[in-house]
Formats: structure tokens, C-alpha cells, sequence
């Protein structure tokens, strides 16, 4: 049976950004222990706590954020959310600096620059050419960015994330959950990186219910929350009960929109549930925050290095939201297994458009 994905391509001529996460985990409970044995243990804890702050009270990190800012929600807000615990844990001085336009990313880096900074974040890849030239020019200060892989210098460390994983979830859960055989995804900006999102949540869509419909969406901005709840409000017109947004601060508008329309929204790199919790039904998870901290206790260690880092579902990178209030327990059992056959190679999520082609037999239209 042929499977359908439409697509409509709406552009709002917006300045841009970029989007990502969040998680949590749980564990089992701790056996019973001596209580001499456990007072040890706590004390060593508490020591290389205490040590790992003294070594971190050397070192300034500054994050530099899109102009989705600090407090999106999503991307940006977890980089800061990561650097914070840094500086809480590791004893590191952290600051950020917003950038309202692209033109104040140069700007905002030479300020880190110049007070000499250890380590300058930038997060997302809209920063990339500002990046790339502050760390040609300023060969002994380290820079690690988010969501970009094409700096290749000793100084640059790039933190990338198989986010196509996490969003199949998604759209396993979406293609079970549909009523209506017709569900909306909303992208902030087609491109090589961001269409991973796409790529891997139509996959699950249609591998979960090869009979349903996505409609799709490009805001052509991660911070135009007017189009971005635009663009799902025309999804939901035309039949989808459930919208995705990978749209940074734009997604706020989705979700608005489907909270207004009484249907359900699936957030994107955090745990997006607090926003709406009657809403969102779930969130595609990039941790951010763990690749921030990482980031910055390899630097206190000396280990930080230039190249590629990437976090995948195996790593805890990459998952579905914790909150599963909403999803009905045989979802959330079928998206366990389906998520362990992911980890053991059994499924093989596309991220381009050929192997989504490939095995789907259909387009994706924001490529």
C-alpha cells in the first residue's frame, strides 16, 4: 500500500537559529550496607566531589546561544542547563551570552575572547562560520559547538547527535496513537542536519502505521512562534491529531496550537511536557546538557580534544521523554523494543533521504 507524506513548504522570511534536549533516569534501589561501609563511601563521594570543584574554580566556560535564547525551551536552554550543573558539580566560573541576530555571534564570542575564556560553547551550527574564524585567529583558546561537524581544526571540538534515533520513537508513538491516520510535522529549517529530525520520525510514523498521512512543515525559522503555530493549526485543519515540532522556540506555536485544538503535540530535545501537560504527549530528547558537561569535564581533566563527538540512543544521547503520562502502557512497551532494536542494530534508522527512500518507498519533502 502506497504511503503518503506531504508536504507543505512554508517559509517565513525570519532570522535563524537552531533547536535541541533533556532526560532523566532512574535506577534501581541500593542494597542494604553496613552502615561504617556506607559512611566511607559517602565520605569518598564527598571528596572527589569537593575535588572535582577545587580543579574546576580555575577554569571560565562561556556558552554562546542562537538567537532562540537562553530561555527557548529547548535547545539553547539545555546547553545553559548543562553548563549550570558544570559549574555546580565541577566548581567552573559559567556565564552565556544571548545572541539577538546572527550579526551578534562574532561579537559575542570576541567578548568571551577577550576576557579569556577557557572554553567558549556555541550552540547550534548557525554559528558555525563565526566559530571556525574566532578559532583560526585564536589557535590556543578551545571552542566546542553544537550540531556542526565541518570545523576541522585542533582547537574545535564538534558535538554531534544521531537525533533521527530519538525522533523514530517519536513517530512510533505518533503512528500507534493517530485516530485519525494523519499526524504534522513541523521542522524550524530544512537542512542536512536539521532533516534528521525528519527523516527518522517519518520513518517510525510509517513504520508503526504504514496506512497514515504526514503533513509537513518548514518555518524557516527556530524563533517565529506565530508561524510555527500557523503552520499546525493548518496541519490540524487538515486532519492530524498529533503535530511534532523540531523547531526550537517556534515550536512553542505548535504546541499552543494543539493545546488549543485539543489534540496532542510532541516536543523536541527536552522533556517538553511541563509546557503543557494535558498536551504533549512526548518529546524527542537530545542531550545537550550531558555533551555541555562532558565538554567541560574533559577540559578540567586535559582531555578535550578536537574532531567529532557523537551521542547516539546507545549513549543515552538520544531517547524519548521520560514523562510517559500519557501513552497507553502497550505503547510504551512496543517503543521499549523497539528502541532495544535500534541499540542491537536490528532496525537501521535512515538519515538521509536515499535510505529513507529506500526503505519507505516514499519522499521526503523538505529535503
Amino acid at each position: 500500500m502506497k504511503k503518503k507524506v506531504l508536504a507543505v513548504l512554508l517559509c517565513a522570511a525570519m532570522v535563524m537559529s537552531m533547536t535541541a534536549c533533556g532526560n532523566s533516569s532512574t535506577e534501581e534501589p541500593a542494597e542494604t550496607t553496613d552502615t561504617t561501609e556506607a559512611a566511607d563511601d559517602s565520605t569518598e563521594a564527598a571528596d572527589e566531589s569537593s575535588d572535582a570543584a577545587a580543579a574546576g574554580g580555575d577554569f571560565k566556560i562561556g556558552l554562546v546561544t542562537d538567537v532562540g535564547g537562553v530561555n527557548d525551551g529547548s535547545f539553547n536552554q539545555s546547553a545553559w542547563e548543562g553548563l549550570q550543573r558544570a559549574a555546580e558539580e565541577l566548581g567552573v566560573e559559567a556565564n552565556y551570552l544571548e545572541s539577538s541576530t546572527d550579526a551578534d555571534y562574532t561579537p559575542n564570542l570576541e567578548t568571551f575572547i577577550d576576557e579569556e575564556y577557557d572554553l567558549i560553547i556555541s550552540v547550534g551550527y548557525m554559528l558555525a562560520d563565526a566559530t571556525k574564524a574566532a578559532a583560526e585567529a585564536n589557535p590556543d583558546v578551545k571552542f566546542a559547538i553544537i550540531d556542526d561537524a565541518t570545523i576541522e581544526l585542533d582547537n574545535v571540538t564538534c558535538l554531534m547527535f544521531e537525533q533521527e534515533q530519538g525522533s523514530y520513537l517519536v513517530g512510533y508513538v505518533a503512528g500507534m496513537m493517530t485516530e485519525t491516520d494523519n499526524v504534522g510535522f513541523v521542522i524550524g529549517m530544512s537542512n542536512e542536519n536539521m532533516n534528521l529530525f525528519g527523516y527518522g520520525y517519518c520513518a517510525g510514523v510509517l513504520d508503526a502505521n504504514p496506512d497514515a498521512t504526514i503533513q509537513q512543515f518548514n518555518v524557516n525559522s527556530f524563533a517565529d512562534s506565530a508561524t510555527g503555530k500557523s503552520m499546525a493549526n493548518t496541519a490540524i485543519t487538515n486532519g492530524a491529531d498529533i503535530v511534532f515540532h523540531a523547531a526550537g522556540a517556534s515550536g512553542l506555536g505548535v504546541i499552543e496550537a494543539c493545546q488549543e485544538a485539543g489534540v496532542y503535540a510532541i516536543g523536541v530535545d527536552s522533556d517538553q511536557s511541563s509546557i503543557a501537560p494535558e498536551t504533549v504527549i512526548t518529546s524527542a530528547m537530545k542531550r545537550v546538557d550531558n555533551a555541555v558537561y562532558d565538554s567541560v569535564e574533559s577540559l578540567i581533566n586535559g582531555t578535550l580534544e578536537g574532531g567529532v563527538v557523537t551521542y547516539d540512543l546507545s549513549m543515552g544521547g538520544v531517547d524519548i521523554a521520560p514523562t510517559q503520562d500519557l501513552l497507553p502502557e502497550e505503547v510504551i512497551s512496543a517503543v521499549e523494543d523497539v528502541k532495544q532494536q535500534i541499540i542491537d542494530g536490528e532496525i537501521v534508522v535512515p538519515n538521509d533521504q536515499a535510505s529513507f527512500e529506500a526503505a519507505h518507498g516514499d519522499v521526503y519533502e523538505l529535503d
